[in-house]
C-alpha cells in the first residue's frame, strides 16, 4: 500500500490554550486564558496566514491540523473563523483533510455542528486513558464518561473519522488496565488509534516527581509488554499499523501526519508553530507577547531558523521514513537525493542489519519487528 499525501503543502496551526496543564505536558500552552487574549490571538493567527501566504505563496493545501493545547476550548465559531481564514488565504484543494484535537470534556453538540459545516471532517479524540484514576492523576478535566458522551456526539454530527489518543505506560497502570482501555477503544470503533508511550519531561509536575524518585513508573519490560499487547489487540481487530505509534483501518490513516513522517514540505502557524520549508526549518516564538507583537508589525514570528544541509535533509527523510512500517522507499530516495541510501548510509546500516533491527523487502528500507520497539536505538543512527 502507497501511503502517499496529495502533492500540496499541509498546513498546522496551534492553539495554545487549554482548561489547565496537565501533570505530564510539556507543550507550549497557557491555561485559563480570558476572551480577549484568545479573540486577540486569532486576530493575530491572521495577521500570520496573510504573512505567510505572501512570503510562500504555497498554493493551495492538501491537509490542515488545528493543534494544541485544546483547540475546542474555543468557541465554535471562532475556531470556524481560523479555518475560513486558511481557506481564504491558502486555498484549499478538493479532498482536503482537515483535522482538529479535541478534549472529550470540552465538546458539545453545537460546537460539532459548527465544525462540521466549517469543513473538519477528522476529529482527534485526547482520550488517552478509559481508567477514571489514570486520568485524575493526569490531571485531565475529562472522565470515562465524557469519552462515551464526546464520541457519540461526534458520530451524530457526522464525523465518519475519528481518532482515538491512547497512552501507555503510565504511572499506576498495568497491563491488565492497559487491556481494559484497548478493549474499550475498540469497542467504540473508530476509524484510527493512535497509542503513545509514556515519556517523562522535565520540568513538569510528573518530571518534578520523577527526579525525587516519587513517580511509580513501569519499567521498560511493562512498557514492552504493553506496546506488544497494543499491536496484537488491534491487529486482530482490523487495525493495520502503518506508523510505530500509530493504527488505522484501511484509508484512514492520517494524512497530515503522513506529510510529517515522509518529510514533505509544512508550515505551521501560530505560537511555538514549527515548519519545514524549502530546506530550512524554523519555530514561531514561544512567547504569546512576543509572537502577537512581530504579527502585528508585519514581520514573520520566526524565533530559531536554520538551513538544513543535503546531508541533514537526508538523514531526517531517513529516521523519519523508519517511523512507518512500509519503511523508506530507496527510488523515492534515489530520486530525490540522487543518491542510494544503502551505500550513503552503508556504514551505519550494517551494525543494524547484523542485529536484525532493519531489512530490505520490496525496494523499501523498513524496521523488523526486532527493530519496532527499539526504533531510537536505529534513528540515532541517521541523526
Amino acid at each position: 500500500m502507497e501511503l502517499l499525501t496529495k502533492a500540496g503543502v499541509s498546513l498546522y496551526i496551534h492553539i495554545p490554550f487549554c482548561a489547565r496543564k496537565c501533570n505530564y505536558c510539556d507543550f507550549v500552552s497557557y491555561p485559563g486564558q480570558p476572551p480577549e487574549v484568545v479573540a486577540a490571538y486569532c486576530r493575530h493567527l491572521e495577521l500570520e496566514m496573510e504573512l505567510a501566504a505572501r512570503t510562500w505563496q504555497p498554493g493551495p493545501v492538501a491537509t490542515v491540523f488545528l493543534g494544541g493545547g485544546t483547540p475546542t476550548l474555543l468557541p465554535a465559531a471562532r475556531l470556524a473563523e481560523v479555518l475560513e481564514a486558511t481557506e481564504n488565504y491558502f486555498g484549499w484543494q478538493p479532498g482536503v483533510e482537515v483535522s482538529v484535537e479535541a478534549n472529550p470534556g470540552t465538546i458539545t453538540r453545537e460546537q460539532l455542528r459548527v465544525l462540521r459545516a466549517a469543513g473538519v471532517n477528522r476529529l482527534s479524540l485526547g482520550v488517552q486513558s478509559f481508567a477514571d484514576y489514570l486520568l485524575t492523576a493526569m490531571g485531565r478535566i475529562h472522565r470515562r464518561p465524557d469519552i462515551y458522551q464526546a464520541y457519540d456526539l461526534a458520530r451524530g454530527a457526522g464525523f465518519n473519522n475519528i481518532n482515538l489518543d491512547l497512552i501507555f505506560g503510565l504511572p499506576g497502570q498495568n497491563l491488565a488496565v492497559w487491556q481494559a482501555t484497548l478493549k474499550e477503544a475498540i469497542a467504540l470503533r473508530p476509524e484510527h488509534i493512535a497509542t503513545y508511550g509514556f515519556q517523562i519531561e522535565e520540568g513538569t509536575p510528573w518530571g518534578r516527581l520523577a527526579a525525587a524518585g516519587q513517580l511509580d513508573h513501569p519499567g521498560e519490560d511493562l512498557e514492552l509488554a504493553m506496546y506488544q499487547e497494543a499491536r496484537e489487540t488491534l491487529a486482530a481487530a482490523g487495525y493495520q499499523q502503518y506508523e510505530i505509534s500509530n493504527f488505522a483501518r484501511p484509508g484512514y490513516e492520517c494524512r497530515h501526519n503522513l506529510t510529517y513522517w515522509q518529510n514533505q514540505p509544512y508550515l505551521g502557524l501560530g505560537v511555538a508553530a514549527a515548519s519545514s520549508w524549502q530546506g530550512q526549518r524554523w519555530q514561531n516564538y514561544r512567547d504569546l507577547e512576543q509572537y502577537g507583537a512581530a504579527v502585528a508589525a508585519g514581520r514573520l514570528p520566526r524565533a530559531e531558523i536554520a538551513t538544513l544541509t543535503r546531508h541533514q535533509q537526508m538523514g531526517e527523510t531517513m529516521f523519519l521514513g523508519l517511523r512507518l512500517l512500509e519503511g523508506v522507499d530507496l527510488e523515492a530516495f534515489r530520486r530525490r537525493f540522487g543518491a542510494d541510501p544503502r551505500q550513503v548510509y552503508a556504514g551505519e546500516l550494517a551494525p543494524l542489519y547484523q542485529a536484525g533491527l532493519v531489512e530490505e523487502k520490496g525496494g523499501r528500507l523498513r524496521l523488523t519487528a526486532r527493530g519496532l520497539p527499539l526504533a531510537n536505538e536505529v534513528f540515532v543512527a541517521f541523526v
